[in-house]
């Protein structure tokens, strides 16, 4: 097998500019779309929305390779590193770390990217870790750097990287590659495009002992914001984490030669797919608020704490709906003061009811925006289908 980093025209990546250009249009429009709705949410909501998504995006990136955090813990430190208000749950050293590379990301956008700076990275995403050589610098081991899968007496290799000792020079380039075709430089590319190209180019290096997926990722990010000119909001890794077994089945397929044009047109769909999560995501905070303004002091103590317990679940509340059991867990009401709350509830526009006796269930009265999976053909048409239950994402 020969990969992409073996073959004589390495790293000349080419592609079809035509089949991205509506992509890279309606990322740019969508782009406008957001920021312009942000500029809408009442005071103080937009540390929330900042705080959630972060939230999200720490615990989904490092989900999509095999590492479950702590989102309470992950949320806490965020909330630390933004020098919002002090949170006395401690959080361990990986959910700080990757908490700290959400907001260094948030914070730096438009900074040049250097070795420095993915070195910091790399010990943010690798804090607490101690089965590794090498943190916070490139990897120097002599063995191969594979990505594997299978028993161990009959191992597949997906890909293997280029040798330790080629890794500085590699990254030298990248690094400079980087630099040169961000906006405004020297070879400047459409946002998407060079968000997919940085995400493709490091991984195919794979110049870390670990922490090389979540790196590549904030990367992307970096890349799409400096697109913007503002540090974006875009919901990347959760939607990838929608899709893990296709995105390494595409990554597998684009290591192999260096015509990465279906690479890039998928990375597009999901690109605009993770966009359009984030507009949904704005336009629920906005939703969110007029129903607490138009429901205060309208409610009970306990109508209050259940209202607010399933709004913290998103656009969806409670995967199924709230039961009346759900209700008595979350406020200790007895059953017959928690069926007169929730029959109040619902008068009052708060919940939808859908079922009957025990089979009721409670849903918010907030329209959820069905999530859309948005893909590329091959004439760069931009095609979407919405999803039959927007609880799947």
């Amino acid at each position: 097998m020969t990969w992409n980093w073996q073959q004589p025209d390495w790293p000349q990546f080419t592609w079809d500019e035509r089949r991205l250009a509506r992509a890279e249009e309606a990322f740019l429009v969508g782009g406008g779309v957001v920021l312009g709705t942000l500029e809408h949410l009442p005071e103080g909501t937009g540390e929330s929305l900042v705080v959630d998504t972060f939230t999200n995006e720490a615990v989904d990136t490092s989900e999509i390779e095999g590492e479950t955090l702590d989102r309470d813990s992950v949320q806490s430190s965020i909330r630390r590193q933004l020098g919002l208000a002090a949170d006395p749950l401690r959080s361990g050293p990986a959910e700080e770390g990757i908490a700290e590379l959400m907001v260094a990301l948030y914070r730096e956008p438009a900074e040049p990217l250097s070795h420095e700076t993915l070195f910091d990275w790399h010990e943010m995403v690798c804090r607490g870790r101690r089965d590794l050589a090498d943190v916070g610098r490139y990897r120097t081991h002599a063995d191969p750097m594979q990505v594997v899968s299978g028993p161990i007496h009959r191992p597949k290799v997906h890909f293997e990287a280029p040798p330790s000792e080629r890794v500085p020079a590699e990254m030298d380039a990248f690094v400079d590659w980087f630099n040169r075709t961000a906006p405004g430089d020297a070879s400047p590319l459409p946002a998407v495009t060079r968000a997919g190209l940085a995400h493709l180019y490091f991984v195919s290096i794979h110049p870390f002992e670990d922490g090389n997926g979540r790196i590549a990722r904030a990367l992307a990010e970096k890349a799409l914001a400096q697109g913007l000119g503002r540090a974006t909001l875009t919901a990347l890794s959760a939607t990838i984490l929608d899709r893990r077994s296709a995105y390494y089945d595409e990554l597998e397929r684009a290591n192999k030669r260096n015509e990465v044009t279906e690479w890039l047109a998928w990375f597009a769909g999901v690109t605009l797919d993770a966009q359009r999560r984030t507009q949904a995501r704005v336009e629920f905070i906005l939703d969110k608020t007029r129903l607490l303004d138009r429901l205060r002091g309208d409610l009970n103590e306990r109508q209050e704490k259940a209202l607010l317990r399933v709004l913290q679940e998103g656009p969806e509340g409670f995967k199924g709906g709230l039961s009346a059991g759900n209700y008595r867990t979350i406020t200790g009401a007895p059953p017959a003061t928690a069926t007169r709350d929730l029959a109040d509830l619902v008068e009052k526009g708060a919940f939808t009811r859908t079922g009957e006796k025990k089979h009721s269930r409670y849903h918010l009265s907030i329209p959820v925006r069905p999530t859309q999976r948005v893909t590329v053909d091959h004439e760069g048409t931009i095609l979407e289908r919405q999803e039959l239950d927007p609880e799947s994402g």
